[in-house]
């Protein structure tokens, strides 16, 4: 078993996804994927997630999942997940797995997104923190923490703030400012109950040219005996195993030499 038998973080046509579910396992089953979940990501109130997250009444992402986890008994392990979003208005239950993400920060009442781009970040910094970069990052972990001690099965994209900061655009990440809120926000989270995901989806995007988290992220990860889980926070069904070689590299950085597949009986590790 290798990392490359799972594929956990997914989306499809039924939140902001570019392609069918269908597509999504057919693309998971072709690529020699044995463990498929399906993470569409929750519900929200927030007026720019209209089209792009799951309905509140999610019984026909269900079915459609599950219907899935039919056609390929035998084959491929379909797993239902959903990625949960810091601002929903529902509660993670009855899933296979969730995964923890923030998206957000709200601020005065209002809703700053983290990656919608450099509009909602420079609105945040400006209108909400009087144009100090930092203080976005700071109020991003805030949120990122409050996610990690609920104890999500998965961590998600931990430091999506940097998604747009190339070359340090915004702020400085080696700042001992930003270090400190990242670091905070990672021990919230606790290493016996939730994997800490590596993820590729800011490169297959093109914003990126490493995964997600830092590497002082997965090195603290490690010392607190935390587990890890590659992911490619996939969109299309061209990516479903996005740079999996780049977050395994990354991951042997860090110091690991196991990552987790997710299974209907729970997490496995093996070696990378």
């Amino acid at each position: 078993m290798t990392p490359f038998a799972c594929s956990v973080h997914t989306h499809a046509t039924c939140c902001d996804g570019k392609s069918t579910l269908a597509e999504m396992a057919a693309a998971a089953y072709a690529a020699g994927v044995k463990y498929f979940g399906v993470s569409c990501h929750s519900h929200t109130p927030i007026d720019l997630d209209v089209g792009y997250v799951l309905p509140a009444d999610m019984t026909d992402y269900r079915r459609s999942v599950l219907a899935l986890r039919e056609e390929y008994a035998g084959r491929m392990e379909v797993l239902l997940g959903l990625e949960w979003d810091s601002q929903s208005d529902i509660t993670p239950e009855g899933f296979d797995y969730w995964i923890g993400s923030a998206h957000y920060q709200r601020q005065n009442g209002k809703p700053y997104a983290a990656d919608w781009g450099e509009g909602a970040f420079t609105a945040c910094r400006d209108e909400a923190f009087g144009g100090d970069a930092l203080a976005v990052a700071e109020g991003y972990f805030q949120e990122v923490r409050r996610v990690a001690a609920m104890k999500p099965t998965i961590l998600g994209h931990m430091d999506l703030i940097t998604k747009l900061n190339a070359g340090n655009r915004f702020f400085d990440e080696t700042s001992p400012r930003y270090e400190k809120a990242a670091l905070e926000a990672l021990h919230a989270a606790d290493p016996s109950a939730t994997l800490l995901e590596i993820n590729t989806g800011g490169m297959a995007r093109g914003y990126r040219n490493a995964p997600y988290p830092a590497l002082f992220l997965l090195k603290e990860w490690r010392a607190m005996g935390g587990r890890i889980i590659l992911t490619s926070d996939s969109h299309s069904a061209d990516t479903i195993l996005y740079a999996y070689g780049d977050s395994v590299a990354l991951a042997k950085a860090a110091g690991f030499d196991k990552s987790t597949i997710l299974t209907p009986d729970g997490p496995v590790e093996c070696r990378i």
